[in-house]
């Protein structure tokens, strides 16, 4: 089996993009640690709160204690809302940048020391960061933020660990990675990315996944890169 021996940690691994990976992950010999809210999976699962420093040690002692090391470390972990600029308040602000970005960096700073030399930390960002979307201002400006803490961890943790980003589009999970929102809202947010996209769809959570394992452990010489699974959205392509 391809991953046969390899070990990793997927943090927001319960559903969606995370829960692809840690699927292939699985169903190709690896073993993995995930992380959820509430997590779902009792066998491979831990319960945390991803910008608690408190939940992110305790999450690097468990995997300490069960892996010693790890080979991919991915920091998948997103929260967004709807919110307009003019209604965007201090907890919304806050808690999308404690999520997103301080949970990501402190995720990545507490657990870099046990990837193994040769192995991979990737972060999540968002075709957000470079669209300029209603309503996703904070949540831009959030993961744009960790598109710059990849680039300088890449370079703190060379030549011993890769680090790099997958940037989704619009990608087909239960609520289309924004929360709070009613049914209908997200189904308008599914059509104006199937609209807008150039390959005039939204993308699938493995297509996601087949991107985070490629750079994990396929892109050997690739550090520091960003890599779009976005249908085009984000890359000067017309629609």
């Amino acid at each position: 089996m391809r991953y046969q021996g390899k070990k990793a940690v997927v943090t927001g691994g319960t559903h969606g993009m995370g829960r692809a990976v840690v699927d292939r992950l699985l169903e190709q010999g690896a073993e993995v640690l995930l992380t959820g809210r509430k997590a779902d999976d009792v066998e491979h699962g831990l319960s945390m709160d991803a910008a608690n420093l408190g939940d992110i040690a305790r999450l690097r002692d468990e995997a300490r204690r069960r892996f010693g090391t790890i080979d991919l470390l991915f920091v998948n972990v997103g929260f967004s809302t709807l919110t307009p600029f003019a209604q965007t308040g201090e907890a919304d602000y806050d808690t999308t940048f404690d999520v997103n970005t301080k949970g990501a960096f402190f995720t990545a700073q507490l657990l870099a020391p046990l990837v193994v030399e040769g192995g991979s930390i990737v972060f999540t960002t968002s075709v957000a960061t470079v669209l300029g979307s209603p309503g996703l201002s904070v949540y831009a400006g959030a993961k744009a933020a960790v598109r710059a803490f990849a680039r300088g961890l890449a370079a703190e943790l060379a030549p011993r660990v890769r680090v790099n980003v997958v940037s989704p589009g619009f990608i087909d999970t239960p609520s289309m990675g924004v929360t709070g929102v009613p049914d209908e809202v997200v189904q308008q947010f599914k059509d104006e990315g199937d609209r807008i996209t150039p390959l005039k769809r939204h993308g699938t959570s493995d297509e996601v996944a087949k991107a985070v394992l490629f750079l994990a452990f396929d892109a050997t010489f690739t550090t520091g890169a960003e890599l779009a699974v976005d249908g085009g959205l984000g890359q000067g392509v017309s629609a």
